[in-house]
């Protein structure tokens, strides 16, 4: 498993201007790995990239 250093953090497109209520995300192959993006000192959670294909997908509505 990467540590948080290795990864290429994005912060969500639904992020306010103001850095409020959002979340960051790092894809692998293997995982997708998401964090709090006011607080990146706490450790992140990692999801299977079906799952997160699943809660996006849910999510959005679809």
């Amino acid at each position: 498993m990467s540590t948080t250093d290795d990864l290429s953090w994005f912060k969500s497109s639904y992020s306010g201007g103001e850095g409020d209520n959002c979340i960051e995300v790092a894809v692998r192959p293997d995982a997708v790995h998401v964090r709090d993006s006011k607080d990146t000192g706490l450790r992140p959670f990692a999801v299977t990239p079906d799952a997160w294909s699943t809660f996006t997908a849910y999510a959005s509505g679809s």
